[in-house]
């Protein structure tokens, strides 16, 4: 009978584990359990366990960087908007220069200047 109730255990585990799954094995490491007892419980390998878990955690870092913000990519992000506010500025400026009659002069300054 133990037999029997083995391999209705073995027909009840997927052969692809869903992240939420997966998630929920890594909690369980996290509590406490043992890798081994999971492992052979389950039926994967204590190696992809391993992986699980550290995937889980890599992803949880990246998450929990996202959401502090990174300083050089909060920096990066603050140049580049600068960068777009000063091209517009000068994009303005220079539409203002050539309906002002000051077209040419711009031309010549703009070649002097290699821009």
């Amino acid at each position: 009978m133990l037999m029997s109730k083995e391999r209705e255990a073995e027909k009840a585990l997927p052969e692809r584990w869903s992240a939420k799954a997966k998630s929920e094995i890594v909690l369980r490491l996290f509590r406490g359990e043992s890798v081994d007892e999971v492992s052979r419980e389950i039926q994967v390998s204590v190696h992809e366990i391993e992986t699980w878990r550290k995937d889980f955690l890599e992803a949880g870092m990246v998450g929990l960087r996202r959401r502090s913000g990174d300083p050089d990519e909060r920096a990066l992000r603050h140049t580049q908007a600068k960068v777009g506010e000063l091209t517009m500025k000068l994009e303005l400026a220079e539409m203002l220069l050539e309906k002002r009659g000051y077209g040419d002069e711009l031309v010549k300054l703009k070649k002097s200047r290699g821009w």
